[in-house]
């Protein structure tokens, strides 16, 4: 670890629409010259809003502006306030080992207070991540063992459901219809679809 490399802090707000049943948690964002939108999953390169497109509007790119290369943020906020979906990464602040997003050179210098995250939204009892790396880090919180990919555990009070999913990033190896199942899967586990 080089005490030098500069730690990041998250740089937005968890989005936590009323009554929201899921939480959804990556690691930490990418650098902001791969945003395409100030919000959550940024990248245009990365799957996210493509599968959440699939799963509940049947297109891939029913929340992307082609022309204009960018999200249609409004739209995307009002889907996951309808579907009570929260937003959140593990990562609150971190340090970059390679300059770069990839999970494998974060170093989680601190991460998310994801009972006092839960306290906003108690009508939560599941927490999904998006990766192996988030998984880890839930995995420490809670007490719990990390769920293999597309699998899930239960906290050891009962009070919740964490699942791993696979990462959304186009790094990762998997067609964007075999993500899609493993999150449809969890959508109708949580009651939303």
């Amino acid at each position: 670890m080089n005490s030098q490399t500069p730690i990041e802090t998250h740089p937005w707000a968890p989005w936590l629409p009323d009554g929201a049943k899921v939480l959804i948690m990556g690691t930490f964002p990418p650098g902001a010259h791969r945003w395409a939108m100030d919000f959550y999953y940024p990248n245009p390169t990365n799957d996210f809003w493509k599968m959440i497109g699939l799963i509940f509007l049947g297109d891939p790119f029913a929340l992307y502006d082609k022309a204009a290369r960018k999200y249609r943020l409004p739209d995307i906020k009002a889907l996951m306030t309808e579907k009570k979906i929260a937003l959140n990464d593990t990562g609150y602040r971190i340090r970059r080992l390679k300059g770069n997003a990839s999970d494998k050179f974060l170093e989680i210098v601190e991460p998310v207070d994801l009972y006092g995250l839960l306290t906003q939204i108690p009508q939560c009892h599941t927490v999904a991540t998006t990766g192996e790396k988030a998984a880890d880090v839930v995995a420490s919180i809670t007490g719990t063992e990390r769920p293999k990919m597309g699998e899930h555990v239960l906290t050891p009070d009962g009070s919740l459901d964490l699942w791993r999913m696979p990462s959304t990033s186009r790094a990762y190896p998997m067609a964007l219809e075999k993500k899609a199942e493993y999150y449809r899967t969890l959508f109708e586990a949580a009651g939303i679809l």
